[in-house]
């Protein structure tokens, strides 16, 4: 075996130390599955040396493993697995913290401590060591293909499958990072010449430089192929605040991508596959989302856009518009499996290929689960307060006057109660006719059937679980979808003031119809709440001069706001629709936590943040948690300080 293939052979085998989903491997032939899962399975040896030992019977010839792609594509697929490992910790962080989501009595010391903001560094929802697994291992294939195809750096080259391979792993490495920083407020830079977790965290733990004991530098030489050298580094130890983690991975997604994401639907067409890997809608969301966070709003849109205004489809459908496709009582069908034209980048898990994840686990109260975590009162609210085909008779010049004439219908029942969460009574699941007649028997005052209907009830979350038993426990977890991307272009547009040809307008109709009925675009797009019911007439969001509030559980008016010529409290107000919004639609997903601290910063006010968090508590807890919050620096997890 010639030296490039026993170096890449040993890349292989120390970049993992788990198995890539089967899923990924049903593209290989069947000698490449046997050899691929050998070699990814079997623990880590002294030397590749060892391996291919003759004593061990394992001597293949180069052409009997591996054809150079493949050998790539596995280390490739890899690193989602890798990936997979972070989505509990992302979760239980961007959810747990917020508003939405509380601890039951059978949470976990570790989950408590994330609850009340006390995290201890020894706390595995603190630990960055599945962050540094994949952003080394992102390191490692990021200068094996830089080193051996120097061709994914050079714009003028045919693209390739290598090229789209690399923009996947920038991509990647580009989100741990993103998502690292927003939990640590500032994360050590892990040099491309370190590439194993060991090394990062002696570098991390290192006072002010490292040295990196040893390091092959491998590059074609003309002759063989490959070139070895021993190569002592030292490094200075930086961290990134995500200012910085921003300006850095925004412009490498931007400038050294030549494509991205292998299409093995062409092969196996399983259409699938074009939202389960890093693909070219899922890099523009990524920059949008960085972007937005950084308040860089023109940045932002420019890279939603392609999203926003998908029209390539050959479907009546459009893809990633809000359409018929997902209405109403289809909603729930994003969640039942992987959905090109909702998702834009999931990652797969699958019970029957041993790709599990515990999310149903902490949130299902159906043995064997464990019912860890539950929704709060303040995100059930959410959904009964909104109200279907409400009459309302308006005088705006005394709005005294005004009053509610036919209070609707309450509940989202397309996105709540069913989808989003359940009751279970004495172990048993609560209907949707029953809970529907609890609303109405709130809203008719018959607060004592109320409370005998919801006495000894559970609240649940059902999110995770639609269309799998309470043993599967392979749900998958969305990035990005179509829905939450709309709902960020909304919030921009609600900000934003253009120059028209020297006429300056505010863009909030178009934040109001991308929210609303989807009008923004042509087409038959429906809008964030049009496609689940509630965009028709008075029910939709409006910002007129008058705004009335109404009480959550009968729908009276109980006051109102006079905004006239006050466009700032007009966009104030607009923006907060558009977060209950995103509760409504988003729940559970793991970016709640951040919607509320990316609003707080924007309004340099930390109690937006704190009032709602501490909602969720009692008494002299809950003013505690309040007082804690008000400090931005409780935000973080402190942990490289």
């Amino acid at each position: 075996m010639n030296m490039d293939r026993l170096y890449f052979r040993c890349l292989t085998i120390l970049i993992f130390d788990i198995n890539i989903p089967f899923k990924y491997m049903l593209l290989k032939k069947p000698m490449s599955i046997l050899i691929g899962a050998v070699l990814l399975s079997i623990p880590l040896l002294n030397s590749c040396e060892k391996f291919i030992d003759p004593e061990q019977e394992l001597i293949l010839k180069a052409d009997e493993i591996y054809t150079d792609w493949d050998e790539y594509r596995s280390a490739g697929l890899g690193l989602y697995a890798l990936q997979q490992d972070l989505v509990e910790q992302i979760l239980v962080l961007g959810e747990l913290r917020g508003d939405l989501l509380q601890v039951t009595e059978n949470a976990t010391p570790e989950l408590i401590e994330v609850y009340n903001f006390n995290i201890q560094k020894d706390n595995p929802y603190a630990s960055p060591k599945n962050f540094y697994k994949l952003i080394s291992a992102c390191n490692k294939l990021i200068r094996q293909l830089e080193s051996a195809y120097p061709d994914v750096l050079d714009k003028n080259k045919p693209i390739n499958n290598f090229d789209r391979l690399y923009g996947e792993v920038l991509c990647m490495r580009a989100w741990a990072y993103f998502n690292a920083v927003r939990i640590y407020q500032k994360v050590p830079y892990i040099h491309d010449d370190l590439t194993d977790v060991e090394e990062i965290e002696n570098y991390v733990n290192s006072e002010s430089s490292y040295t990196v004991p040893f390091y092959i530098n491998y590059a074609p030489d003309g002759y063989y192929n490959d070139t070895i050298r021993d190569t002592t580094i030292v490094l200075t130890k930086q961290f990134l605040d995500q200012k910085a983690v921003i300006d850095t991975f925004t412009v490498q997604l931007k400038n050294n991508i030549k494509a991205i994401g292998v299409n093995h639907s062409i092969n196996n067409g399983d259409v699938t596959w074009l939202v389960t890997v890093w693909n070219d809608y899922a890099r523009h969301a990524l920059l949008g989302q960085m972007y937005l966070f950084d308040g860089n709003y023109t940045s932002a849109i420019k890279h939603f856009t392609p999203i926003l205004y998908n029209n390539t489809s050959e479907t009546s459908e459009i893809r990633f518009g809000l359409d018929a496709k997902f209405s109403e009582g289809n909603w729930k069908n994003i969640f039942r499996g992987v959905e090109p034209y909702e998702h834009i980048f999931t990652l797969w898990f699958g019970k029957s290929f041993q790709q599990t994840n515990g999310i149903q686990s902490m949130f299902s109260i159906l043995p064997p689960n464990n019912y860890m975590m539950k929704p709060t009162e303040s995100s059930i609210k959410y959904w009964e307060s909104i109200w279907n085909d409400p009459k309302v008779q308006l005088y705006n010049n005394d709005p005294t006057r005004s009053k509610v004439t036919d209070p609707g219908i309450p509940g989202d029942f397309n996105r709540g109660y069913g989808v989003s969460y359940k009751f279970y009574k004495y172990g048993k699941e609560m209907s949707v006719d029953t809970i529907a007649g609890m609303l109405i028997k709130k809203l008719t005052g018959r607060n004592l059937d109320v409370q005998l209907m919801m006495q000894d009830v559970d609240t649940v979350i059902s999110k995770y679980s639609i269309g799998r038993n309470e043993y599967a426990h392979d749900a998958h977890f969305l990035i990005f979808r179509a829905a939450g991307i709309h709902l960020y272009a909304a919030e921009i547009y609600a900000l934003w003031v253009f120059d028209h040809s020297g006429i300056i307008r505010p863009e909030t109709n178009t934040s109001l119809n991308i929210l609303n009925n989807g009008s923004y675009t042509i087409g038959k797009q429906r809008g964030v709440r049009g496609r689940v019911g509630f965009a028709d007439g008075y029910e939709s969001v409006q910002i007129p001069n008058i705004i009335y509030i109404h009480d959550p559980i009968t729908n009276e008016i109980v006051g109102y706001y006079d905004y006239t010529g006050n466009l700032p409290k007009k966009q104030e107000y607009l923006i907060e629709r558009i977060i209950e919004e995103r509760a409504r639609e988003l729940a559970f997903e793991g970016e709640r936590f951040y919607d509320l601290v990316r609003i707080a910063k924007r309004r340099n006010d930390p109690s937006y943040l704190a009032d709602k968090v501490a909602a969720k508590f009692s008494g002299a807890e809950k003013e505690a948690i309040y007082q804690k919050l008000l400090d931005e620096q409780n935000w973080y997890i402190h942990y490289f300080d």
